[in-house]
């Protein structure tokens, strides 16, 4: 299935050129040998990515391979300065992250809706003749030429901007809650990586309220080092403000699968450690109510547990309550 979800795109970006100085000396009928009047060259045109909330996905710059500002013009006489090269402008969703693509390095991260960062900066224009006149030297017969542009490869990341991230390994029932509790409709099966890309819903509350949920691909063990679909859906879960873990109740041991869990995200970044964290028990319309008792004694006790069954409606309310309590917890 062809995906209109795009979280990565590599582009090669070149700003333009700062114009060249002028060399020229003022001449009219009334002048024969005037002082310099060569203007200075414009600036080029630079790269500027810019904050835009109503965008969710960098698809429509996944084909866009490069993008190229334009030059400044060069000065000409009577000090004029030649115009500015036209800056290109690449809107994005809030969360999107520039990185160098040679070295990685982070630049800057986009969050705010209309916020400019300029990505790569355009040349400087040249100073005409006339900057350089002095009083010892009144014909200056040489001009600045203008900084040549930059030609470089970026990467553009996206993370998602959610209240609640889930968090599970494939098939733990995450997209199936998302699909109950959103008008999200993500593709469901009964196989490991069902979800490729993350689907985000709005979660409706109580008096009108309302909540973003995140269900982000699964992860296994390994997954920080790029095993199965790795730290490309690890980054996802950092912009949530709480994480909500799901375990099947089938699962062998529902402490062991938490701490694996755990361990990922650990490994992946320590600070996603220090985010609130809900722990769901889901299908659990399998069990009898003696059942859910016994099972409630082998969850952590480090955190709320909410038994679920998204396909029953069993404790959804609850989870909802849970949820919204934590992403309000001062």
């Amino acid at each position: 299935m062809a995906s209109n979800f795009v979280d990565y795109v590599k582009i090669c970006c070149r700003s333009g050129a700062g114009g060249a100085g002028s060399v020229h000396f003022h001449r009219d009928k009334n002048t024969a040998k005037g002082g310099p009047d060569g203007g200075d060259g414009g600036e080029g045109g630079s790269i500027i990515l810019r904050g835009n909330k109503q965008l969710w996905t960098l698809l429509h710059l996944k084909y866009r391979k490069h993008v190229i500002a334009e030059p400044g013009g060069n000065g000409s006489s009577s000090l004029k300065t030649g115009f500015d090269g036209k800056d290109e402008i690449l809107d994005v969703p809030l969360g999107t992250v520039a990185r160098d693509a040679e070295t990685g390095e982070l630049l800057f991260e986009i969050t705010d809706d209309g916020e400019e960062r300029v990505l790569l900066p355009g040349g400087r224009g040249g100073k005409g003749n006339n900057f350089f006149k002095t009083s010892t030297l009144q014909t200056p017969r040489f001009a600045q030429p203008g900084e040549p542009g930059q030609e470089v490869w970026k990467v553009l990341e996206l993370k998602l901007l959610a209240d609640v991230g889930l968090v599970g390994f494939p098939n733990a029932g995450k997209s199936t809650l998302l699909s109950v509790v959103s008008a999200a409709k993500p593709e469901i099966a009964d196989y490991p990586f069902t979800t490729l890309v993350p689907n985000l819903g709005m979660v409706s509350y109580r008096d009108g309220k309302s909540f973003i949920m995140a269900d982000i691909p699964g992860i296994i063990e390994g997954a920080h080092l790029g095993k199965g679909l790795g730290v490309r859906f690890l980054r996802h879960i950092e912009r949530n403000s709480i994480l909500l873990f799901m375990i099947p109740c089938d699962a062998a041991d529902i402490k062991k699968e938490y701490a694996i869990l755990l361990n990922e995200l650990e490994k992946y970044n320590p600070e996603l450690l220090d985010k609130r964290r809900l722990l769901a028990i889901t299908k659990c319309d399998m069990l009898d109510q003696d059942l859910l008792k016994e099972l409630k004694k082998d969850t952590p006790s480090d955190l709320p547990v909410i038994l679920i069954s998204s396909a029953s409606g069993l404790g959804i309310s609850s989870l909802k309550d849970e949820v919204w309590k934590a992403i309000n917890h001062e």
